[in-house]
């Protein structure tokens, strides 16, 4: 009978690469999925160029498009664009009420994404 011979680990550890920093940030979202009306409302639990983390009331099916509207100030101003995103995945949202989701960016006008991208590098500084 062979032995099965398993390498020592040591090395780095596994660091997940994603394409854009994630910021973490708490900020007001209204959306609504495109085949309805109803507005609801959540909050960010992060952000990057590419896409958020939402907590939201409801669970949403992987695959959903919803238009988004963000909200947050960046100087004296209060911002809002808008985004037609995809929800990547969700789950409970632990000790918090509501579900987490993973949205995508599937749609945005490029005017709101420089207003996005301007606030999450001033984070940054």
């Amino acid at each position: 009978m062979e032995e099965n011979k398993l390498k020592p680990r040591t090395g780095v550890a596994r660091i997940e690469e994603r394409r854009h920093p994630r910021f973490l940030l708490n900020l007001p979202i209204e959306y609504y999925r495109v085949n309805s009306d109803v507005n609801q409302s959540g909050y960010t639990l992060n952000a990057s160029e590419g896409g958020l983390m939402v907590n939201l009331p409801e669970k949403l099916e992987v695959g959903q498009l919803l238009k988004m509207k963000l909200f947050f100030s960046f100087g004296p101003e209060i911002n809002s664009i808008e985004i037609l995103s995809q929800v990547a995945w969700t789950d409970h949202a632990g000790g918090e009420e509501g579900y987490r989701s993973g949205v995508k960016f599937v749609e945005i006008p490029p005017e709101d994404l420089n207003r996005l991208i301007n606030f999450l590098q001033n984070l940054s500084k």
